[in-house]
């Protein structure tokens, strides 16, 4: 079995994608962690009202822990210079203006680049939309982390969205633990596969048809 890119590894290439004046807010799960891989000039914005706060709390700082200073999933912040607080409105309006570069987790992904984040099962983690819709719609850059496959085998890249839609045609790039994935107007184009896998084999466990860079590569981090 071939080893595929941990969840760590994929929030450090997402978090590649942000460039120095970016404003960016981070999803649930995997995006959350790009906290921690945050360049500098880069400001991280939470739904709960709060922007421009620091590295997310782990065990090697745990003393650091502040209830007061927690994102929109829960996990504590370390505060920063300059961070400031506002309330849920100004939050979504910040949301929907279409400035903020977003990080988001995803269930499938189509062909086009529509975003399925939910489902209406009881059995899912997150079985209501949520804020999703907003992140995703207005978003100016959607960056997108999910794993390639479902436990059982089935592509999460695909033609056409089997599950819900949350946002159509707004995903941009695809980061996942096979590979980094474009979404253009000709359609998905794989920039990059993870260390040790084949393009033939990535596309292998894609249903939708992947154009292929002409300068595939490996991760880079």
């Amino acid at each position: 079995m071939k080893e595929r890119l941990s969840e760590e590894v994929m929030a450090m290439r997402a978090a590649k994608e942000l460039e120095a004046g970016d404003s960016c807010n981070l999803g649930l799960g995997t995006p959350q962690l790009c906290a921690l891989y945050i360049p500098e000039g880069i400001q991280v914005q939470a739904e709960n009202g709060v922007l421009g706060y620091g590295p997310l709390v782990t065990t090697d700082n745990a003393e650091m822990a502040d209830p007061a200073l927690m994102d929109a999933g829960s996990r504590f912040y370390t505060p920063a210079p300059g961070m400031s607080f506002f309330d849920m409105l100004t939050s979504f309006a910040m949301i929907r203006s279409g400035r903020l570069t977003t990080i988001l987790g995803g269930l499938e992904v189509s062909g086009k680049g529509d975003l399925a984040i939910h489902s209406m099962s009881e059995a899912d983690e997150y079985p209501q939309i949520g804020g999703a819709m907003d992140l995703a719609w207005g978003a100016k850059k959607l960056i997108v982390t999910m794993t390639h496959n479902t436990r059982d085998g089935k592509s999460k890249i695909v033609k056409e969205l089997s599950l819900p839609l949350s946002s159509p045609e707004c995903v941009d790039i695809i980061v996942t633990d096979l590979a980094v994935i474009e979404v253009t107007p000709e359609g998905l184009v794989l920039k990059e596969v993870a260390p040790g896998w084949t393009v033939p084999e990535v596309q292998a466990l894609t249903e939708a048809r992947l154009v292929i860079s002409e300068d595939v590569k490996e991760v880079e981090l």
